[in-house]
């Protein structure tokens, strides 16, 4: 299932299943969801609510453990680690964007952005330096001293975009990135995925309920009852524009 041209597997899942155990008796989410996403793709997942999309998605995340099968995170092999190693390896290689932004709303957009440096042990100089940089790469490096609350919506998620790059990780993870979003500030967001994509290879998964977003992406991937129901490339995806 890796993408044609495409020879490195960044995620490899098999017969992944996961169930929560409730009153009424266990509750199945995933039922054998097996799939692969090369170094460097870009992946929609769709599917209604209950389809199993953010279940899997927190599991690609290290948010959360299947109940049985295999997932495999750049050869790591996930399902064997315990908690702090899975913290150690979502740190590691891992960058979220979610929909809400998670912004600390009394912290600087520069402080915002290196929050993650300083879980990770980066020494100030260093930090700061990369966050700036980062902002200057989302168009927003003449707000750094800026808090959140004077700045719109979308420069606030992509504050949160700068935010999820700054330890340079390997997979990018973007739940629902564009719900808060109109559908103008929707697109530039997403070009903004597209053009990190492809300009440096950033792999990006995507979860989203809207078709003009998912098309942004090179593929396709949809669940329906826990299940992979389809897994097509993307033919017409979205020209992207460089960020400004």
């Amino acid at each position: 299932m890796t993408a044609p041209g495409q020879e490195r597997t960044l995620v490899a899942v098999r017969d992944l299943r996961k169930h929560y155990d409730t009153a009424a008796g266990p509750q199945h989410v995933l039922h054998g969801v097996s799939l692969d996403i090369a170094d460097g793709e870009f992946v929609a997942l769709m599917g209604p609510s209950g389809s199993g999309k953010s279940t899997f998605m927190n599991i690609l995340g290290c948010l959360d453990t299947a109940s049985s099968g295999r997932y495999a995170l750049d050869g790591h092999d996930v399902s064997r680690l315990d908690s702090d190693q899975l913290a150690a390896l979502r740190n590691r290689f891992i960058g979220f964007v979610f929909q809400g932004f998670n912004l600390l709303p009394r912290a600087s957009l520069l402080d915002n952005v290196a929050l993650p440096m300083v879980y990770a042990g980066v020494a100030r100089p260093a930090r700061e330096a990369r966050a700036r940089e980062l902002l200057e790469r989302v168009g927003l490096g003449a707000q750094a001293g800026r808090r959140p609350s004077q700045i719109s919506g979308g420069q606030q998620q992509r504050v949160a975009i700068a935010r999820a790059l700054a330890n340079r990780p390997r997979l990018v993870l973007a739940d629902e990135p564009t719900g808060n979003l109109d559908t103008a500030t929707s697109h530039d967001i997403m070009n903004l995925f597209a053009g990190l994509n492809r300009d440096e290879g950033l792999t990006i998964v995507l979860v989203t309920h809207e078709m003009d977003v998912a098309g942004f992406a090179r593929r396709l991937v949809a669940f329906a009852d826990g299940r992979v129901v389809r897994d097509v490339p993307v033919e017409r995806h979205a020209a992207a524009e460089p960020a400004a």
